[in-house]
């Protein structure tokens, strides 16, 4: 996507920070402000915190606008998260950039340690790592952060995922948003988000990026990723974003990475038939039956050895339902 970036002003010129942190919200009162904190108590200092509020109706700006100047909050009409991200990466003056979504939360080193790899490797386009699913308990509370164990995990580089990691990106959405740390021209390369996906539109961004740019995963989770009944990958949506994206991307690039690792034209369809066969069932799990066998079917005939696939049509058809 050829879209102009970042018109930085002179008044920008003058506060240069190392990181933007750009963090889009919508109706968020019950967890911004543990977001906001674990933000502003990184260990490295010099960063600039942009919420973008995509119209919020609850308290969400009010929670905002109370931490005063160590925020700078924007507000647009409700047009959808890309949007909001794409505004706020427009505003950055950051050298990197990281995109947190409202609800997550950062352990206090995330930004040192991602900002330390970049500097010593300034061919790499983005620093990611792996991150911690947070669920509630039976009440609906969330541990604190403080309950996790992150210095548990082993340090260093996962090489598996890091370096051209295309091939990898083909298979599953590896790089979760809020563990991402971007630098700032790749955006310029690569383009911004796609405002007319509704869905795996950070996907679809880090398959353009990994055309272009090595990237590093570090095996140390920096990130909880809270998860909760709103979140938008959990709802039934009428079209499968993901095949479409992944066929859409081996299409035109194929199946290989800058460095010639690959992936199988077998494994990749079969991979296919499996988030199909994914799509089929959450429809199936709302009663939308036509659009759960069509799916059914389109899997099986990619994958036809797993007969399980076809059986859930009479199986759905009969009144079974998968729990979601």
């Amino acid at each position: 996507m050829s879209i102009p970036i970042r018109e930085i002003s002179s008044s920008m010129a003058v506060f240069a920070p190392t990181v933007s942190i750009i963090i889009p919200t919508y109706n968020c009162e019950a967890y911004i402000a543990e977001t906001l904190n674990s933000v502003l108590s990184q260990t490295l200092r010099n960063i600039e915190l942009i919420i973008v509020d995509d119209g919020s109706t609850d308290r969400t700006l009010d929670i905002v606008a109370s931490y005063g100047s160590p925020v700078r909050l924007l507000r647009q009409a409700n047009s959808g998260v890309c949007a909001a991200r794409n505004y706020g990466i427009r505003e950055a003056a950051g050298r990197y950039i990281c995109l947190m979504d409202h609800d997550d939360y950062w352990f206090p080193d995330k930004l040192a340690l991602q900002v330390e790899q970049m500097e010593a490797h300034p061919e790499i386009g983005l620093v990611y790592s792996s991150f911690i699913w947070w669920h509630p308990d039976e009440k609906g509370m969330f541990p604190g952060p403080d309950s996790f164990e992150a210095a548990s995990f082993p340090a260093g580089i996962d090489e598996e995922f890091s370096g051209w990691i295309y091939h990898q990106l083909l298979l599953d959405c590896w790089i979760l948003t809020s563990a991402a740390l971007i630098r700032a021209e790749v955006f310029d390369k690569c383009g911004v988000y796609d405002e007319s996906l509704p869905y795996s539109e950070d996907w679809d961004l880090w398959l353009r990026i990994s055309r272009e740019y090595p990237v590093i995963k570090l095996n140390k989770p920096l990130t909880l990723y809270r998860q909760h009944p709103q979140q938008g990958n959990r709802m039934a949506r009428d079209i499968d974003y993901r095949t479409e994206l992944l066929w859409s991307a081996a299409t035109k690039w194929g199946l290989c990475s800058r460095d010639g690792r690959c992936i199988t034209k077998r494994k990749f369809v079969q991979n296919i038939a499996c988030y199909q066969m994914e799509f089929g069932l959450r429809h199936l799990a709302s009663g939308n039956l036509k659009i759960a066998n069509h799916s059914l079917v389109k899997a099986w005939l990619k994958h036809p050895v797993k007969l399980k696939t076809l059986a859930y049509i009479p199986a759905g058809l009969l009144g079974w339902r998968p729990k979601w």
